[in-house]
């Protein structure tokens, strides 16, 4: 071999060496993780490396159409764009390792709004117009990414979610039982060529939710579902005429008898989809659906619910109330989002209180008066999780103010017994004595009105604090129209209140979300909570505050805050595109802390809303990130919206 060959050798060694690195590199970082080995190595092959010295710029507006996609390797990037007043630059993206940009502009082919600058000295692969196009072409999950960016990431977690349930519950569920034991075995088939119309006979005939399509073999080409149904309704995209072949899912998943149902948990979860072909030597055999794979020994969430309105006393409840932990680890595994969480949470523990009034009816007498439980805050949102406390009160019906002290002082001692009971049921007191045995809070409707009349008009501090409280209500019990009343005459004396709304928006900036200006999150530096952050105070709060102004000030009268955020893009409050970032950054952190109560509730600690970010991984603190970034997004409009 010749001196140059030689050389040749050990040039290519190094080369290959330098492409692996970088692989294993991008490996650790979605959405490179979820890549083809091939396409992402043809991918590393066209990086250039590239240093920046802090402050250096790397790109910017100025530059014309982008014609490179930088992917950071070390250091830390900003992304800054004009402030509102138009006087600098303000920071609205931190790019930290594994982190691509400006992708967006690379995929419409404009240029960049944003200026991107090395915040220290930071080596970035740079990736030109011609590779990323092959390889957008190539990979099904970067060309996910550089559509949806972030977002395409939230669905890996939620994936990773619903496994972990999955494993949570594996003895219980059975997991290692075979398909050919839990499957179907006479699943029900069509031809090609049959109408929509003879497939949805025939799905209602055979009481299934799906129907698959075999070729003369009995191998299966496609398969159509409940879901599908729903879709091509929704849609307007298909007549009864129509032939199936159009409208069914082509190449269903399948899997051999053989395989376990963790292995069918592991499919489903990994494709997002709700059915499993089984095959045996090339011909259909059964089939799965998420249904039959969870029916074993699952918590029934309607059962449930029948079981505590029917409890005979608040013992019963209280063991019944243990069994919300199992329920949750139940619908993470069928793939429940937070916001189907917190409202199955919400619906039982409505279903507690309303046992637990009628219990301390039964035990300590009817006071003779009829009356309405209200409940506030989180409960009033329907946005509870497992940790919960008491925000109550009770409205009634009187003529005089002599007649409302009359009835208050009938109903004290069984609002007292009332709150102690749910105690004992895991509804902690309120700290705040923001509860029904509290004198000031239960109340005729005059008394109410009177009462929010001047927290209006009055907006001290306090009555700042009580109307994030007070102003998120609804009944769980009694009579339902004087809560109607309430707040229909709540929101007609905000809407005509400019002053309220702006000290309101002032009170909802309180709370900034807890990220550091450069990488960092901000926690808690000394005592218990060190090293912490508070993902509902710091996390959810600075949403909820804020969309609940904006929702009063728009006469919208949902409490709920994603309700709430779909309301005030669809009326153009919001863009639509913020507001549907801001619900999916709240999703990610209310999924965050449901997973936190998940793990301290089996591992026998105490309820926290706590977390140290440090026990995340590289994914999820790094959407954690993104999604307080919005949160902070919400707060800065907010202030320029009403000039604070």
């Amino acid at each position: 071999m010749s001196k140059n060959d030689g050389f040749a050798a050990v040039g290519k060694t190094a080369v290959m060496q330098n492409i692996q690195g970088t692989m294993h590199f991008l490996l650790r970082y979605a959405p490179f993780n979820q890549m083809e080995l091939s396409h992402l190595a043809q991918m590393v092959e066209q990086c250039r490396l590239r240093f920046y010295a802090a402050g250096d710029p790397i790109v910017g507006p100025g530059d014309g159409t982008i014609e490179d996609v930088y992917i950071v390797k070390q250091g830390l990037v900003l992304g800054q764009r004009p402030t509102q007043s138009g006087d600098g630059l303000e920071t609205t993206q931190e790019i930290a390792p594994g982190e691509c940009f400006p992708v967006a502009a690379m995929v419409s082919e404009r240029a960049t709004r944003s200026h991107y600058i090395a915040a220290e000295d930071t080596f970035c692969l740079q990736l030109g117009r011609a590779a990323f196009v092959r390889t957008y072409n190539q990979s099904e999950a970067f060309r996910d990414f550089a559509l949806r960016g972030v977002s395409s990431l939230v669905g890996q977690v939620h994936q990773q979610v619903q496994l972990q349930a999955a494993e949570t519950l594996g003895a219980q569920y059975s997991l290692e039982t075979r398909l050919n034991i839990l499957a179907s075995a006479n699943p029900v088939t069509c031809r090609s060529g049959i109408s929509l119309r003879a497939a949805v006979k025939l799905m209602h005939e055979h009481h299934v939710g799906s129907l698959v399509m075999v070729d003369d073999s009995d191998y299966p080409i496609g398969i159509f579902t409940l879901r599908d149904l729903r879709r091509v309704i929704a849609d307007g995209s298909g007549d009864l005429q129509q032939p199936l072949d159009e409208l069914m899912t082509p190449d269903p998943i399948h899997l051999p008898p053989t395989a376990t149902a963790f292995d069918a948990a592991l499919t489903m979860t990994r494709k997002q989809i709700a059915h499993i072909c089984v095959v045996e030597m090339g011909r259909l055999v059964g089939v799965l659906s998420e249904r039959d794979l969870f029916s074993l020994q699952r918590v029934d969430l309607v059962h449930l619910a029948r079981t505590i309105s029917a409890a005979p006393h608040i013992d019963s409840l209280v063991e019944l109330r243990e069994e919300i932990a199992h329920l949750i680890d139940n619908m993470l595994a069928h793939g429940a989002n937070p916001e189907q969480l917190t409202h199955i949470i919400t619906q039982l523990n409505d279903h507690t209180v309303a046992r637990v009034i009628e219990l301390m009816i039964e035990e300590h007498g009817d006071p003779g008066v009829p009356f309405t439980w209200l409940v506030f805050g989180s409960e009033g949102r329907r946005e509870q999780a497992l940790l919960t406390d008491q925000d109550n009160g009770m409205l009634f019906e009187a003529g005089s103010p002599e007649e409302a002290e009359q009835i208050r002082q009938r109903l004290l001692p069984l609002a007292r017994r009332i709150n102690e009971a749910l105690d004992r049921c895991g509804f902690t007191l309120c700290n705040g004595n923001i509860m029904a045995s509290n004198p000031e809070l239960c109340l005729s409707r005059q008394e109410w009105l009177r009462r929010f009349m001047g927290i209006i008009q009055n907006p001290t501090r306090d009555n700042l604090m009580h109307s994030s409280i007070f102003f998120d209500l609804r009944s769980v019990w009694g009579p339902s129209e004087g809560c109607r009343q309430l707040s229909e005459a709540l929101l007609q004396m905000i809407e005509g209140n400019s002053l309220f709304q702006h000290m309101m928006a002032a009170n909802a900036l309180r709370h900034p979300p807890p990220i550091g200006r450069f990488r960092d999150f901000i926690v808690a530096r000394l005592g218990a909570d060190k090293d912490t952050l508070d993902l509902k105070v710091e996390g959810l709060m600075p949403f909820v505050e804020g969309v609940r102004i904006l929702a009063l000030a728009h006469g919208i009268s949902e409490c709920n805050t994603l309700e709430r955020l779909r309301q005030l893009g669809a009326r153009g409050v919001l863009k639509p595109q913020a507001a549907a970032a801001y619900e999916e950054a709240y999703d990610f952190i209310q999924m965050t802390r449901m997973q936190l109560h998940q793990r301290q509730k089996r591992a026998g600690q105490p309820l926290s809303n706590r977390l140290d970010p440090d026990t995340l991984n590289q994914l999820d603190r790094r959407i954690l990130r993104e999604s307080f970034r919005q949160a902070q997004r919400l707060q800065t409009s907010l202030g320029v919206r009403y000039q604070l």
